[in-house]
């Protein structure tokens, strides 16, 4: 099969890989027929060291069930599935916890033998745990949609949620990725009175108030948070949500949260040391988020993505082929593209 290898910072190759195969009872064959690039998988593409083995890229697709082991029962051959970014039992400990990322018998795309989302199948382990049946017969309009709950959608959703977000609340989103926009889209579902949408890039920030952003503020650093304040008549947001991963990132929002505020950090973090000491304590500020559990997540907001409430998929605002997926992690790169489409 063909499928997206990363060989180092920048380097993105699409090649021939070993067609994925059941090795366990409890794994499936999926065949993909959407996949999609992560702005987690940037990171690596800006700064991974070169290895000659390469790494299979990916965590975000939806396809059809091809093969499955014995003790597969959830799903069948010629299901319409969508996997959730990493895979888990769903029924250990931790997942009950909304801990999937830890799950005890879990893992990641892309590593210890597993496929990678980026590639035109994928062995799944835990299928019974990880992937969601769809319906049949679904509109193919809304797969995009569909797709967003393996991950963006879901990740979007952890921040609202972990943040506290309720009807009538005022919430902050820093970062105007696809995360930063599914938050907002997430806030405004959770019954969020007021949005405020840090980012500068107007295309992005467009789709963040069609998306329910009532406010939109370009400014960076000091200014953006004294934008912020102004806003708030110098209390700051009791709800944010940091949707970046850059130690400037933080900094903002911990700067403009209110006393006794929450922050919800959805971004992976691109440093190991943080602002998060005496002032922080002082305040009274909860600093949480973390990991999506996405499987947790899918059967909650997927009845929205079915009934046209809510349309995550507009983040996607351009598709590739496969053989185009070095051209998408580089546009993706270059903020051209808010988050690419991958069609099998």
């Amino acid at each position: 099969m063909r499928a997206t290898v990363m060989y180092g910072a920048g380097d993105v190759r699409v090649e021939e890989r070993p067609d994925p195969v059941v090795q366990r009872p409890t794994d499936a064959v999926v065949r993909t027929v959407l996949a999609c690039v992560c702005g987690s998988d940037l990171w690596p593409y800006g700064s991974m060291p070169a290895t000659g083995a390469g790494r299979p890229m990916g965590h975000e697709f939806l396809g059809v069930v091809e093969e499955t082991g014995s003790a597969v029962s959830a799903v069948k051959a010629g299901d319409l599935v969508v996997a959730p970014f990493t895979y888990c039992d769903n029924t250990c400990d931790r997942c009950a916890r909304g801990l999937h990322f830890s799950c005890r018998h879990g893992g990641r795309y892309g590593f210890d033998g597993v496929d990678g989302g980026q590639g035109e199948a994928v062995r799944v382990p835990q299928a019974d745990g990880t992937l969601v049946k769809l319906p049949a017969g679904v509109d193919a309009g809304l797969l995009p949609s569909l797709l967003t709950l393996s991950d963006v959608m879901g990740t979007g959703h952890h921040g609202a949620v972990t943040a506290g977000v309720g009807r009538g609340d005022c919430v902050l989103v820093v970062g105007d990725g696809a995360v930063g926009l599914c938050a907002v889209l997430a806030a405004r579902r959770l019954g969020a009175g007021r949005i405020v949408l840090m980012g500068r890039h107007e295309a992005r920030t467009g789709l963040g108030r069609e998306f329910g952003a009532t406010d939109v503020i370009a400014e960076r650093g000091a200014e953006g948070v004294a934008r912020v304040r102004e806003l708030t008549g110098g209390d700051g947001v009791a709800k944010v949500i940091e949707a970046v991963g850059t130690r400037q990132a933080l900094e903002t929002a911990l700067t403009a949260v209110a006393d006794g505020g929450t922050v919800s950090r959805l971004g992976v973090p691109q440093y190991e040391e943080g602002p998060v000491g005496r002032s922080m304590v002082l305040r009274n500020v909860t600093l949480t988020g973390g990991a999506s559990p996405a499987r947790a997540y899918i059967e909650e907001l997927m009845p929205d993505v079915l009934d046209g409430s809510i349309a995550p998929g507009r983040v996607f605002d351009r598709s590739y082929s496969l053989e185009q997926a070095p051209d998408a992690y580089r546009a993706m790169a270059e903020r051209r593209v808010i988050k690419a489409l991958i069609t099998f």
